[in-house]
């Protein structure tokens, strides 16, 4: 093979039909430990008064389409029961023992399932946007796995909720740099998040400054991971789950002060405006047309395919991203069954959530070729093009299959009730929405003002209720903090 002849994306930006990219393992791994709403009240009882703010918060945290999240501990836990935040020090020590432990089990998932071997690996491409430790987290996977230390890691860092995509698309870059010099590439990708422990940093902002920060109210922890191989010298029994056809990477413009994760003191703090929802969706159309547009293999003939031909893999930041990408698509609940179902069960785990629903997709059948995209901090939009090859159960690899999994349009309708009290009008304590966010009338619990983030809100710190999952399975946890403009 001569390396003009190696598949790869053209200059112009369209993509040779066969790139002969694909996911060929995939694990999840969440903590064990199972939180409801009522863990974050718990713990905020605990330690703050209740001012407007916190009533205002308590009151999203009820409505947010979330049932569980999962957590590295419970709502006992010692770092968030002690009388000040925690350090970022002290979330660091944490981070070292628990993001690697959960960054290993899913990395040894994803491995199994792929089927080589550790010394066959070439790359590893991690994310994490919940520490920023160096040596990163990466480095100690890397020993606890037993790959050579000399494999080329790249760490990336600032792209919060995109992160798992972004890996995703640099490893495709590395991979046709391997396929080019005709080398194997197989790359281990990597997402942790831990969210929880920054829970009373979050309530501590909303008690010294009254502000209505809800990204307390969805986050959770979880790592995840999968192999990328280029084919080259392909000799891995269990084939491809998802070949990848074409990605596409933008920013929306003048967006940075919308959507992003801020350097605090006591860890970090999550900044989501209002404005998150509607940008998102008016942004998925244009990106989905071009990005069909540049992959031969799906546009090839005179009637392109429309967005409700693919199934969707979209990370659930929240119900109204799901709800605004689903209305503006004009897909079903159906299309965005994973997302639902990883959204209501296990909350918004930052970076490692595209590759969770990616898992749950492939557990049905479903149509042949899929979309993933999800949204992170600039606003950045990360999208790409996949085709499915594999559909089965994935207990191994993170999530245990009771062949009761319910409904697509049931989960999209649960989620869609749960905030707006089944009449398709959002509300708060039975209030409902106006169109600037603000309910309509005030109640005891202090629910005016802008209420429309309980549908929106990414990052939830509550605590669990101590309830241990079924092997590993938990559900998404406490969270990172968001904060709510005005």
């Amino acid at each position: 093979m001569s390396p003009s002849a190696v598949p790869s994306s053209t200059s112009h930006g369209h993509f040779k039909s066969d790139l002969n990219l694909s996911l060929q393992g995939l694990g999840v791994e969440y903590p064990p430990f199972l939180v409801g709403p009522e863990a974050l009240e718990t713990l905020a009882n605990r330690f703050y008064p209740p001012t407007a703010a916190l009533k205002k918060v308590l009151s999203i945290n009820r409505f947010t389409g979330i049932e569980t999240r999962a957590a590295i501990g419970d709502v006992d836990h010692p770092l968030v029961n002690q009388p000040t935040p925690p350090s970022i020090k002290a979330l660091n020590d944490l981070f070292r023992v628990e993001g690697v432990r959960l960054s290993v089990n899913a990395c040894r998932k994803a491995i199994q399932e792929w089927g080589g071997s550790v010394d066959d690996i070439t790359h590893i491409v991690s994310t994490t946007c919940t520490n920023s430790a160096n040596p990163g987290f990466d480095h100690f996977v890397v020993k606890e796995l037993g790959i050579r230390t000399s494999i080329e890691k790249i760490l990336l860092h600032g792209i919060g909720c995109s992160g798992g995509m972004a890996a995703m698309r640099t490893a495709a870059h590395l991979a046709l740099g391997s396929s080019y010099q005709r080398k194997p590439a197989r790359v281990l990708l990597l997402a942790c998040e831990i969210s929880s422990v920054l829970v009373r940093s979050e309530l501590d902002s909303i008690n010294e400054e009254q502000q209505t920060r809800v990204g307390v109210c969805l986050f959770s922890d979880c790592a995840a991971a999968a192999i990328l191989s280029n084919g080259v010298g392909e000799d891995a029994p269990a084939g491809p789950i998802f070949d990848l056809l074409g990605w596409k990477h933008q920013i929306i413009d003048d967006t940075e002060e919308d959507l992003g994760f801020d350097v605090d003191p006591l860890g970090w703090k999550v900044v989501l405006t209002q404005r998150v929802p509607t940008l998102a969706a008016a942004a998925v159309s244009p990106c989905f047309q071009d990005l069909v547009k540049s992959v031969p293999a799906i546009d090839d003939n005179d009637q392109p395919p429309t967005a409700a031909d693919f199934d969707w893999a979209l990370h659930p930041g929240g119900s109204l991203i799901i709800t605004g990408v689903e209305q503006a698509m004009n897909l079903t609940p159906e299309h965005l069954r994973a997302s639902y179902e990883i959204y209501m069960k296990y909350g918004n785990s930052s970076s490692a959530t595209i590759f969770s629903v990616l898992n749950k997709l492939r557990e049905s059948e479903g149509k042949e070729n899929v979309v993933a995209c999800a949204f992170g901090p600039g606003i950045a939009l990360e999208m790409m093009l996949l085709r499915r090859h594999k559909t089965g159960p994935s207990s191994a690899n993170g999530f245990e299959s009771d062949g009761t999994s319910e409904s697509s349009d049931a989960a999209g309708v649960a989620v869609q009730d749960h905030i707006t009290n089944g009449n398709g009008v959002p509300h708060m304590n039975g209030n409902p929405i106006t169109t600037n966010g603000a309910a309509a009338a005030d109640d005891d619990n202090n629910t005016d003002g802008p209420a429309a983030e309980a549908s929106s809100s990414v990052a939830n710190v509550s605590e669990q209720n101590g309830t241990p999952a079924a092997d590993g399975d938990a559900s998404s946890g406490p969270s990172l903090p968001i904060e709510d403009v005005d």
